[in-house]
């Protein structure tokens, strides 16, 4: 068994968001049966926290690196702006 109390959620900055959104959704299921003791509950839901803000965290910078291709008057393209400029 690991010992993750020096730092209980310190690996989930190194989860990519599959395998984030994967754990975060098997968390939820866990907790929605109900069959969870009431500690284990807290423990679990606190790693889900963790894992939503990871998640939240890699979709921010997924989005800033979205862009959205011009295109000049001959249909070729042109350049590139944020995917929310417009």
């Amino acid at each position: 068994m690991s010992d993750k109390s020096a730092a209980p959620h310190a690996d989930v900055a190194a989860l990519s968001f599959e395998k984030a959104l994967g754990e975060l959704e098997q968390i939820v299921q866990k907790l929605e049966g109900g069959n969870v003791p009431l500690e284990d509950s807290i423990a679990i839901y606190e790693r889900g926290e963790a894992l939503k803000k990871r998640c939240e965290a890699l979709l921010r910078d997924a989005e800033a690196r979205v862009q959205k291709i011009t295109l000049a008057a001959d249909g070729s393209p042109a350049g590139t702006t944020p995917l929310d400029a417009g």
